[in-house]
């Protein structure tokens, strides 16, 4: 596992056209004030070890635990608000459609 660091560690796991797989690790980040992650593609995500806490535009928040997931539709505006010390996440990138992702 990547060491604690100041920026989120991103893996590209496959790389295909129709859609991507990232392993991601956090160590207690949280995404920068008034940034936002407005992403072209659809992701699905599932928290494998740690704690996070996602917020949405609509002033929604989500938090995950191990085992749990969340599907962000292309164009959600999203953050992430917190992370626990030695959070793994396993992020699918794509369209619904079956498109490329962008």
């Amino acid at each position: 596992m990547p060491e604690a660091g100041v920026e989120e560690h991103f893996q590209t796991l496959f790389a295909g056209t129709a859609c991507r797989v990232e392993r991601i690790v956090s160590h207690r980040h949280a995404s920068p004030p008034g940034f936002w992650y407005e992403q072209a593609e659809d992701e699905w995500v599932v928290l494998l070890q740690g704690a996070a806490e996602l917020g949405f535009d609509d002033g929604g928040r989500i938090a995950l635990t191990p085992g749990d997931w969340v599907e962000i539709p292309a164009g959600c505006r999203h953050r992430v608000l917190s992370t626990a010390l030695a959070t793994v996440w396993l992020a699918v990138h794509g369209s619904r459609s079956g498109a490329a992702p962008g």
